[in-house]
């Protein structure tokens, strides 16, 4: 799959399609069937985009500079042209997306393969997954799936389900505080647009039964895994194990270190041996946390799929819920995370957790499939 991506890079986070039809006027009729031969090409390798005005240019895999087309009154996003891929990369606290509209079909555009060559970040457009707005399933507004940067298929996740309600608020025209209902691989999730644009999310119920989670460590709380001991590669970690539609392994110790310093751990070399650890029937997902205070935690995560991201929301979440169950923390916190804060609160009236965070366009782009 050719990877030869038409760039418009946004002033402001936009939440209109009539807004896309005059701020990137200059990005439509992309990849036109006429010859680049007479336009003026720049063979640099690296171009730099001011961040106090709009790019009159395309980027292509050739490095070409295009001048600017004239005006056009149609959305960026309302074009279809075969055999080509417009997508808006959207990022919530730096883990980042490729949002594809696909709200014709339960199909998605995009085969697993082909994600992952979209997602690498020296060959493609670079991201942590690719997100596919579909119809609604089940009586919900909308369905919600994902692929991984390596292909494979989570749950759900709650990072991109703030992409998701921004991206939706921009395709149907929305604006002002909003929330939708969004059919997911973990159930029903409900995001609400606030009026200063952050998102919050209804994520659901905890899932704590150890069988369910899923994991194969015994139950040591009721039916949970909370400060279990698990072995990986010789050394012994205390770990609480949640699922928030998607598997979780929160620690915040070992028996090197009974409070995590997590800046200091090298996550590439142990995040790949907890995801794949036998404990783990699904893999898994794992959460290093700090404790900073019963209401700031730290956190740093490698995620099933994916590897170290900057952020994760279902993280932060099964992060609060395993606080509270070891007696480390309140239920209302802020978490930070390498990409920035969230705000998570489990509440004990109906067992529900909220989450609540940004979500921000990155750049439009359209890419031949």
């Amino acid at each position: 799959m050719a990877i030869a991506a038409a760039i418009t890079q946004p002033l402001a986070v936009v939440n209109r399609r009539r807004s896309l039809s005059t701020t990137y006027s200059s990005s439509l009729n992309l990849f036109r069937s006429s010859s680049l031969s007479n336009k003026q090409s720049i063979s640099h390798k690296s171009i730099a985009i001011s961040s106090g005005q709009r790019p009159n240019f395309r980027a292509l895999s050739a490095m070409s500079v295009e001048a600017p087309e004239k005006s056009s009154s149609t959305s960026f996003l309302d074009h279809t042209e075969s055999g080509i891929l417009h997508f808006v990369k959207y990022h919530g606290l730096g883990n980042d997306f490729i949002l594809v509209d696909n709200r014709d079909s339960l199909e998605p555009k995009v085969t697993p393969e082909q994600a992952v060559k979209l997602c690498d970040r020296n060959f493609g457009i670079g991201a942590d997954g690719v997100i596919f707005a579909m119809p609604g399933t089940n009586g919900t507004d909308y369905t919600m799936r994902i692929f991984n940067s390596d292909g494979s298929e989570p749950e759900m996740c709650g990072n991109g389900v703030r992409c998701f309600a921004r991206y939706i608020a921009e395709l149907e025209n929305l604006h002002g505080k909003q929330s939708f209902t969004v059919h997911t691989g973990a159930g029903l999730i409900v995001p609400e647009i606030q009026e200063d644009g952050k998102v919050k999310v209804d994520m659901g119920e905890p899932i704590l039964k150890a069988s369910d989670v899923p994991t194969l460590l015994a139950p040591n709380k009721d039916q949970s895994v909370v400060k279990a001991k698990l072995d990986v590669d010789g050394l012994i970690w205390n770990v609480t194990c949640v699922s928030m539609g998607n598997p979780h392994c929160i620690t915040f110790s070992s028996e090197s270190s009974k409070d995590l310093q997590v800046d200091e751990l090298n996550l590439a070399e142990i995040g790949p041996k907890f995801e794949h650890h036998p404990m783990f029937p699904a893999r898994t997902n794992t959460e290093f946390v700090q404790v900073f205070s019963p209401t700031h935690l730290k956190m740093r995560v490698w995620e099933r799929g994916a590897g170290a991201t900057l952020a994760c929301g279902t993280g932060a979440c099964a992060t609060v819920v395993a606080a509270v169950l070891e007696g480390r923390a309140d239920r209302s916190c802020t978490v930070d995370l390498p990409g920035g804060p969230l705000d998570i609160e489990w509440r004990e009236e109906d067992n529900h957790i909220y989450m609540t965070g940004p979500a921000q366009v990155v750049f439009y782009g359209s890419v031949p499939l």
